[in-house]
């Protein structure tokens, strides 16, 4: 498993992260997730999607 497959399946992993997070703070119907665990995912998350989006930039390069 090569670096660069390992960093897009983070990225992917991450963007689900935050796209969970972001969903629970929009609309509110997964009521058994607290709000605040969901705006943890979506700080992770996006965090996680800024650091392996420059890893995965400054690799390519």
């Amino acid at each position: 498993m090569g670096n660069n497959f390992r960093t897009i399946m983070m990225l992917l992993f991450h963007f689900v992260i935050f796209f969970f997070g972001l969903f629970r703070i929009l609309t509110e119907a997964l009521a058994s997730t607290p709000l605040f665990v969901a705006y943890i995912f979506a700080i992770t998350g996006l965090i996680g999607i800024v650091a392996n989006g420059l890893i995965l930039y400054k690799s390519k390069t």
